[in-house]
C-alpha cells in the first residue's frame, strides 16, 4: 500500500473526538475483524447513526475511529473518510465534543441545584 497519494491524519488532530455523533457515509462489511460476524456481511448501513467511543491509530498513518452503532448494537472501527458529523442544533462544535453528559465531575456536582 503506497502512502505517497494519502494525507497522513496523525500528523494533525482528529476530525472527531469522543462522544461524538456521527453518520455512516457508505456500508461497512466485515473483514474478518468482527467476532460473530460473517466475513463480507454488512455490519453498518450508509446512514447509521453512531457515537465516537475512541480513537485509535493504524499504521502509524491513519486515524480509526470506535464508533458505538447503538441501534446494532455493535462497535465498528472506522476511517474518517467513512463518517460524517451529525450536525446538533444549538452546538458549537468549539466548545468540545458534543455528548459528555455521561461525564460526572466535581463542577458537575457542585452546580447541581
Amino acid at each position: 500500500m503506497s502512502t505517497d497519494d494519502r494525507e497522513i491524519e496523525v500528523y494533525r488532530d482528529p476530525i472527531f473526538a469522543p462522544g461524538d455523533k456521527v453518520v455512516s457515509k457508505k456500508n461497512i462489511k466485515n473483514d474478518g475483524t468482527m467476532a460473530g460476524k460473517e466475513i463480507g456481511e454488512t455490519v453498518v448501513k450508509k446512514g447509521d447513526v453512531g457515537y465516537v467511543r475512541d480513537i485509535g491509530v493504524f499504521l502509524q498513518q491513519f486515524y480509526i475511529y470506535a464508533v458505538d452503532f447503538v441501534e446494532r448494537q455493535s462497535i465498528v472501527g472506522m476511517r474518517e473518510r467513512e463518517l460524517v458529523a451529525e450536525e446538533i442544533r444549538g452546538f458549537d462544535h468549539a466548545d468540545g465534543p458534543a455528548l459528555q453528559s455521561h461525564i460526572v465531575t466535581r463542577e458537575t456536582l457542585e452546580a447541581s441545584p
